[in-house]
């Protein structure tokens, strides 16, 4: 493919850094030295395939708490006699404050670490999802505390993507990111085949409690043993001071972060995010139902376990691919422009062949087509704004997943108009092909990989003051 091309060692990213970088007091040399530092500060190999396993696994419990109450809500609303009006605003307040803290969490963990981040949050949420049962047998009004608690699991759950991309931005090397990210997102796939599997067993023969129990439980384990066997039991305390004058990263100010937002390639990542969030969501929600209004007969389980099953292996091949490449030689550039043809471009063709599908093993075959595709964004656009912009990585993702979730939101409630007005699942995937292609088109165009952070107009040595 034309996007790719293999770059020689004299133009690595690396070396692009190096020439935009001051020299101190010290002269070229101590620049090198500074350099030299900075790259000490990433995991070796070992300890990253050690946080690697560790992230995949919290990844996987940050879903099994986000979906326990999806699974329950139809036991809860018949406890509670919920309409299906209150059982949806349950629901629903989620995502309202998922979007609220996504900006913060990146903010904080670029200046304090995103480890101290994903390591309190996951307490927290954790405390919150074991908490719920007490919460819904102990109020007068369950509705009101368990929208209340859904909320703030939103708020509490927004931080740990932009977490994330902070952690990996500074503690991994470029041609290795892709691994870790597509891995670590797998963990949500893996998430949701084990809430849906245990999690349903568990609700039949234990009650609704016992799922937010467990999963809450083994949520607040994991934070401990995080802390307690990778971090070694340092304490997790993020102060004022810390925010304002320490950190791994430096602060940038506005007049940057609006230097930052006019670069083409930063408004292409947020532009193509946005576009990928808002179909994966508006998959994700309908179809259940396509399945359902289509093929009535045919058994649930098949349908909600094969797709997922296909997007685990899929997103792992996805980075060890893009890692491959680039370790290669080939342009980090093409490989991230690659990932995301694959995901968007080629996830498309499948998602138009739903129009004209009549036998259901055909449907299932296409959609796990379609959700493995998708994952390869893990290697795209996920990681290319830590290329860009790797001081700021994960405020940057926060703002990206911030759009992602709202407009994700409208385009699910757009395409439930879609159905009704015209009758037709077609008009909903050649809406999401439409989507993708935007995105696609977008991406191919600006996206770039080199580190944007830095203001070279006014001078070739100097960086941005920040």
């Amino acid at each position: 493919m034309a996007i790719l091309q293999k770059h020689g060692k004299n133009s690595s990213p690396d070396l692009v850094c190096l020439k935009e970088t001051p020299p101190d007091k010290t002269g070229v040399a101590g620049g090198h030295q500074k350099k030299w530092s900075e790259q000490n500060t990433n995991w070796p190999r070992p300890l990253a395939r050690i946080w690697t396993v560790v992230l995949l696994l919290g990844t996987c419990l940050l879903y099994c708490a986000r979906v326990a109450m999806p699974i329950c809500a139809v036991s809860m609303a018949e406890k509670f006699k919920w309409t299906k009006r209150e059982q949806g605003m349950v629901l629903g307040s989620f995502f309202w404050g998922y979007c609220f803290t996504q900006v913060l969490g990146g903010y904080v963990s670029d200046r304090v670490g995103g480890e101290k981040v994903l390591l309190l949050s996951a307490a927290a949420w954790g405390a919150m999802t074991a908490f719920t049962p007490v919460l819904a047998h102990f109020c007068s009004q369950p509705i009101f505390s368990m929208t209340l608690a859904r909320f703030l699991m939103g708020l509490l759950q927004g931080v740990h993507y932009p977490s994330l991309a902070s952690l990996c931005s500074q503690k991994v090397v470029e041609s290795e990111r892709g691994f870790l990210m597509s891995t670590v997102g797998s963990g949500s796939y893996l998430g949701t085949l084990v809430i849906g599997g245990a999690g349903s067993l568990m609700l039949d023969l234990y009650g609704w409690e016992s799922v937010f129990y467990l999963s809450g439980l083994l949520s607040v384990l994991w934070a401990y043993c995080m802390w307690k066997y990778l971090l070694k039991g340092e304490g997790p305390i993020i102060t004022l001071e810390s925010l304002g004058n320490g950190g791994p990263q430096p602060k940038l100010t506005k007049r940057h972060w609006l230097r930052l937002f006019k670069q083409p390639a930063v408004c292409a990542v947020i532009i193509t995010h946005l576009c990928t969030a808002s179909t994966f969501f508006t998959l994700l929600s309908w179809l259940p139902t396509y399945f359902k209004d289509t093929f009535p007969d045919a058994k649930g389980w098949v349908f909600n376990v094969i797709p997922w099953f296909v997007a685990i292996p899929s997103s792992l091949l996805s980075g060890c691919l893009s890692d491959h490449l680039i370790s290669q030689g080939y342009d980090t550039a093409g490989v991230r422009k690659l990932m995301q043809f694959f995901s968007m471009g080629v996830s498309s063709v499948f998602t138009l062949l739903l129009c004209g599908t009549n036998t259901f093993p055909t449907a299932v075959a296409f959609v796990s087509a379609t959700m493995g595709f998708t994952t390869f964004s893990h290697s795209g656009v996920s990681v290319n704004v830590q290329d860009l912009a790797p001081s700021c990585a994960g405020a940057l993702f926060g703002v990206m997943n911030t759009c992602g979730a709202f407009s994700g939101v409208l385009m699910v409630y757009f395409s439930g108009y879609l159905i009704e007005a015209t009758g037709s699942w077609a008009s909903v995937f050649a809406l999401i092909t439409v989507v993708n292609l935007v995105g696609l088109v977008t991406f191919l165009a600006f996206a770039e990989a080199r580190r944007v952070d830095i203001d070279t107009s006014k001078a070739r040595y100097h960086n941005i003051h920040i």
